[in-house]
């Protein structure tokens, strides 16, 4: 039985559930943590990527989380030429500051995890060759060199 009488949020709730359980896994039973935790990473790794590679790797995300995605997004300072690993931190750091202390680094490594297991490999690619060499060292060795 669906619990929205549509298949298409059902299908994404569950998604989007799968998706925090493995945030949960690195970071502890705390759903609202690590919502905050795919919030902060996916809002600096978009202001990182050319707006078409954006919009490409939104696609591929599960419609709640396309939301949490897109939240706070002004297309006209993007993307951020900001190129350093401290300054990718730091901006997912801010995105953390209404949760419980979550290590950006870690953070960051979870949610590459997350989308490298869930989007398309090429795609996935595309995104981390399209960070700064010091950021890529974050995303799991799994997708393609």
């Amino acid at each position: 039985m669906s619990s929205t009488g549509l298949d298409v949020l059902d299908k994404t709730i569950q998604t989007t559930h799968i998706w925090l359980n493995e945030i949960m896994e690195e970071h502890g039973d705390d759903r609202q943590a690590a919502w905050h935790i795919l919030g902060a990473v996916l809002r600096a790794l978009r202001d990182r990527l050319p707006a078409e590679l954006a919009a490409h790797l939104a696609a591929e995300l599960p419609l709640v989380v396309r939301g949490l995605y897109y939240d706070q997004y002004e297309p006209s300072k993007q993307p951020d030429r900001t190129r350093s690993l401290d300054e990718f931190l730091e901006r997912v750091q801010d995105g953390l500051k209404m949760t419980r202390p979550v290590d950006p680094t870690e953070a960051s490594r979870t949610v590459f995890k997350v989308i490298a297991h869930h989007v398309d490999l090429g795609q996935s690619a595309k995104v981390r060759d399209a960070l700064p060499k010091d950021v890529q060292a974050l995303w799991p060795e799994s997708v393609g060199v």
